[in-house]
Formats: C-alpha cells, sequence, structure tokens
C-alpha cells in the first residue's frame, strides 16, 4: 500500500467524495461540468492508491481558479493534419483539457490507426493514468505525457532545471480487468509523495527522493520541501540518474517544445500564480489492429509470464506495472469506498472550512 498500515484509516462514500469535490471548485467559479471532470480525475488517483495526485491536490486547484485559471470554455484545436493534432488548452483545468485531447487522439486513430496530440496553454492534469485508461478501454495502446514546474536537479547540476514530467502507458489485455499500466515521474518520486510523507508526521525520507538547495541527497522531509527539490530517477550519478534525466527532457521534448509552451526551467515554478502555467502535454493513441494479429494474448502471456517468475521472496511476489494500482483498488472496493488517513481528512476538513463547503461524512476503519 502507499500509505502507513498503523497510522488510523477512514472510508468515504466516492459519491460524496465527488460532491464536495464539485462544491469546493464552484466555490471559486467552476462550471459543474468542469468541476466534475476535475473530480473523476482526483477520485481516481485515490481509488488506486495515488494519493498524491488524488484530493490532496484539491487545494491547488481551488487556488488555481481564484487566481485565472478558467473555471469554463472549451480548447482549441489550433491545426490537424492525418493523425495529429496541436491544441490550445485556452488556460483551463488540465482535466478538461486532458479529456477533451484524449478524445481527439481516439478519434483520430480509429481514423487513421496512429494519433499524436500536443497541447500548450495547459494546467497540471493530475495522473497520467487517467487519460491513458481512457485510451486503453477504447481498445488502444495508450500514452501521455506532461511537463510540470522545475523541481528536478538533473543529474551533475547545482540548480533545479527540469520538472518531474511523468509519463503513462496503457493497454488493456486478453483477461478482463487485467492490464499492463505504467505510470511513473522521471524524477525518484512525485512532489506529493514527499508531501504526504510529511503530512503523515515523517521527517525521513529514502536518499534518493530528494536533494538540498545544491542538488545534495537529503533525507529530511522539510529539507526536501523548503528550499530543495527533487532528484531524477537513479537517484545520483553512480546509479543512473543520467537516466531520469535524459527521461524527462524526452518529455520535455514532446510536450514543452513540439507544442510550443513553456519548457524547462522556464515553466511556472511549483506554487506561484502570477502568470499561467502553460503546461505542455502529449496524448498518443495506437490501433493494434493496424500490426500484427494476436495482440491481446501475447500480451496476456508476456504479463503472465511476468508475474510467474520465481520471486526473490515468497512474501513479494513479481509485480507488472498496474498491479500495485489493482491491490489498492480492491482495498478500497472492500473497505466499501475511497479510504483516507487521518492526516488527509484533517487538511480536507481546512479547505471544507476556507470553501465554505459541508465537509463530507466519513468513518473509521481501523
Amino acid at each position: 500500500m502507499n500509505y502507513s498500515k498503523d497510522a488510523p484509516e477512514f472510508v468515504v462514500s466516492p459519491k460524496d467524495a465527488r460532491e464536495f469535490v464539485v462544491k469546493c471548485m464552484q466555490t471559486v467559479g467552476t462550471s459543474p461540468d468542469h468541476a466534475g471532470q476535475l473530480a473523476d480525475l482526483l477520485l481516481d488517483a485515490d481509488l488506486v492508491g495515488h494519493y498524491s495526485h488524488g484530493l490532496n491536490r484539491l487545494h491547488i486547484y481551488v487556488d488555481d481558479v481564484k487566481n485565472g485559471v478558467k473555471g469554463n470554455g472549451v480548447p482549441k484545436v489550433l491545426k490537424q493534419k492525418g493523425g495529429t493534432a496541436w491544441v490550445d488548452g485556452e488556460n483551463l483545468l488540465g482535466a478538461v483539457v486532458g479529456n477533451f485531447c484524449t478524445d481527439l487522439a481516439i478519434k483520430l486513430a480509429k481514423e487513421f490507426g496512429v494519433a499524436w496530440v500536443v497541447t500548450k496553454n495547459s494546467n497540471h492534469y493530475g495522473a497520467c493514468q487517467h487519460y491513458t485508461k481512457k485510451i486503453a478501454n477504447a481498445g488502444m495502446v495508450g500514452m501521455s505525457f506532461t511537463n510540470t514546474s522545475p523541481l528536478m536537479f538533473p543529474c551533475r547540476s547545482s540548480e533545479i532545471g527540469l520538472g518531474t514530467n511523468p509519463l503513462s502507458c496503457c493497454v488493456n489485455s486478453e483477461k478482463t480487468g487485467d492490464s499492463f499500466l505504467l505510470d511513473m515521474a522521471t524524477t525518484t518520486v512525485a512532489l506529493g509523495k514527499v508531501e504526504l510523507a510529511d503530512c503523515r508526521g515523517k521527517t525521513q525520507i529514502p536518499s534518493t527522493w530528494g536533494a538540498d538547495s545544491k542538488g545534495n541527497p537529503s533525507t529530511d522531509t522539510q529539507v526536501v520541501l523548503h528550499g530543495g527539490g527533487l532528484l531524477p530517477l537513479g537517484g545520483i550519478e553512480e546509479t543512473g540518474s543520467y537516466k531520469g534525466t535524459g527521461l524527462s527532457m524526452m518529455g520535455e521534448l514532446f510536450c514543452g517544445i513540439l507544442a510550443g509552451s513553456s519548457f524547462g526551467k522556464n515553466v511556472r515554478l511549483w506554487g506561484q500564480s502570477h502568470k499561467a502555467a502553460d503546461n505542455g502535454q502529449c496524448f498518443v493513441a495506437i490501433d493494434p489492429e493496424c500490426f500484427a494479429p494476436g495482440f491481446a494474448p501475447r500480451l496476456q502471456q508476456f504479463l503472465d509470464e511476468t508475474r510467474n517468475l520465481k520471486p526473490i521472496s515468497e512474501e513479494k511476489p513479481v509485480l507488472v506495472p498496474g498491479d500495485p494500482e489493482r491491490m489498492n483498488t480492491e482495498y478500497s472496493q472492500k473497505a466499501g469506498g475511497l479510504v483516507y488517513q487521518e492526516g488527509q481528512i484533517k487538511a480536507l476538513e481546512e479547505l471544507a472550512t476556507k470553501c465554505d463547503v459541508q465537509m463530507f461524512s466519513y468513518k473509521r476503519l481501523k
């Protein structure tokens, strides 16, 4: 699980949580439709255990709309040729822009076999997998990339210069409910994971997660969150941080540079709102029927053979990308709703007071 098993847990009805998100967003002028799209994005992340991108982020979206992000409108297609499209997100919520581009990619891939859609002028769009799962459920291979505010110290750098620039790839296999689902930051962890550790009272984190203000590895959550930053996937050069740096730059190529948005250290700093975020994002849909027949059975064989490899420890079986998310989903379903820890509940109660919205009800799980 992505949280401490010893901490008190509380169960929340998904319906109540969704209504809470919509009401909070409406207090700053977001349309019900756009607020609903954001709610679905955040609750999907919490359901699969990506708490760093769920309700933990709601206060940021509230502040974004309060400070200029548009709570209503439609993205604009600037250019479309064959299976490609260039979109202007019109400074709308990232969830709205992401859904628009995803739907467009699916439509184009159905016609052309492969679609590549990029957007500029977007905002934080949550967990990448929200969009790639939608493409996968349309029977295709889905990929998505986004750039982010600069938070990473690139390999050998004493300055922050790249974002976490996450990416996702998802495709459904032969068995119902099974899939390959990769969703990862190009830093060792996303910033939200450090924030959650701090929220849950943890003062120490692994040395590969973050760094102090000069790029030196640090295990202190406060040092990382206040003046420090994140390390690339791989941690330090000796353990492969140049690979995380390269992946982040590749994402920037697909997003910021290809889409004509802000890129690299030019993206708005995290937590600032004096200018538009102008995030760049990329959405890819591939119809496997355009290639060798028997794709789904081969994928299923690949997933099963990988899972069946002999583990180092019998207590920890080999997993494939997407298995942890399925395990978290099953845990939530058995609990009867979305599961949150005490620190998260308290933070949401503070937001409810700030927005003058009634807090959703919850019950103690353990």
